[in-house]
């Protein structure tokens, strides 16, 4: 036996944090299968309905085709197909930007991108309810790190200010994946301009869902093709967009330092060429189908209209992501569990992935909710309130 595991692992059940996986035996969707039951899930970041959807499905199958299975190798050494070429295309020019650059996931392209940009001559400026993915990356690139208080303008200039290095990154999320809150982005931008910082903005949670056409957070503040030359873009494909990856797109001198310099870029096999086939397809439908969007504003809205009367409260959110926050971390796995057994699907979110004293269910809506499904969600903790 490993020395200290076993009590590590005890501590982590008596205070409510084990962590479960469950196995989903049905396609990703509102309604889930699980050990043989039906359940109405909220907790998916499959925010337009897209991860079933047979448009996808067939080009899946197309690109198997056209292109196999496997990448089979590095994009730089033969790993590099038409497929993810095309793609590449088609998301710099619906973000925006010169370039895009694909990576395997949010967290490689954030790891890929922040230590390629900076270094231990460098500085790091980060809102602390940032993802793991950035925190992780700031440490690994030996910059100095600094954080500020979460949206803290105010905090972030003061050091901006006081830094005299070689080069300043500020790293943020544009839609805090825990809070569901936007970040002040069109601020952030004018300080980085002001302090010639470079601005990495991880939209994984707005890419698909906010701006024109679902084209991400930049989109609610700029008009296209004119982002600051500062700003480094990321976004997720597996979330809004239904199916894997994620991309980096900034200009062009930026992409092709990633492409020399970002390790976990270089030194790992390229996603399957039929994923960026089926990814062709999923953004089309992003760019046509707004009624998605209508939709799953309307089921904020109503969910927000459901649980105003409760003892927990939501927190400000105007995206997918809805936390009710509970507190007491063993309260929220009591929760959760119970509307599990009414067959609904609402996860605890425990420390440390938020701050102590702060658990919550988070609560992820989709396109594909119905009305009703809304509804039966809002009655099932009315009940549990009054219970």
């Amino acid at each position: 036996m490993i020395p200290g595991l076993a009590e590590q692992l005890r501590i982590r059940e008596q205070q409510g944090l084990r962590r479960v996986r469950q196995v989903i035996e049905s396609p990703q969707a509102s309604r889930i299968a699980i050990d043989g039951r039906d359940y109405l899930a909220f907790c998916s970041n499959d925010y337009l309905g897209l991860a079933n959807h047979p448009r996808l499905i067939e080009a899946a199958c197309e690109g198997a085709q056209r292109y196999g299975v496997g990448a089979g190798a590095s994009h730089l050494i033969n790993g590099h197909f038409s497929a993810h070429h095309d793609l590449e295309q088609a998301l710099a020019e619906f973000s925006g930007f010169p370039q895009a650059l694909l990576f395997s996931t949010g967290y490689m392209a954030n790891i890929g991108a922040v230590t390629a940009l900076v270094g231990r001559e460098d500085a790091i400026f980060a809102d602390k309810l940032n993802h793991a993915s950035l925190n992780d990356a700031a440490l690994l690139s030996r910059a100095q790190f600094i954080r500020y208080p979460h949206s803290d303008l105010a905090a972030l200039e003061k050091r901006l200010a006081a830094a005299d290095l070689r080069r300043k990154l500020v790293i943020s999320d544009a839609v805090f994946s825990m809070e569901g809150d936007i970040a002040p982005i069109q601020q952030l931008v004018a300080l980085c301009e002001r302090y010639r910082a470079l601005l990495l903005l991880d939209d994984a949670h707005g890419f698909g869902v906010l701006g024109q056409q679902g084209r991400g957070s930049l989109f609610m503040v700029n008009q296209i093709n004119n982002h600051s030359p500062n700003i480094v873009y990321m976004a997720t494909l597996g979330k809004a967009a239904g199916v894997f990856g994620a991309f980096v797109a900034a200009q062009d001198e930026i992409i092709e330092t990633l492409i020399q310099s970002a390790r976990s870029y270089i030194y790992t096999t390229a996603t399957p060429p039929l994923l960026s086939h089926a990814l062709l397809a999923s953004l089309k439908l992003i760019k046509q189908d707004e009624w998605r969007r209508e939709t799953l504003a309307r089921n904020i809205v109503q969910l927000k209209e459901g649980l105003q009367s409760l003892p927990w409260k939501l927190l400000p959110s105007n995206t997918p992501i809805q936390p009710l926050l509970i507190g007491d971390s063993n309260e929220a796995v009591r929760i959760s569990q119970h509307l599990r057994e009414q067959g609904l699907l609402v996860p605890a979110i425990r420390p440390p992935t938020v701050p102590q004293g702060t658990a919550r269910l988070r609560i992820s809506l989709s396109a594909a909710h119905q009305p009703q499904d809304i509804t039966r969600l809002s009655q099932a903790l009315q009940e549990l309130a009054a219970s």
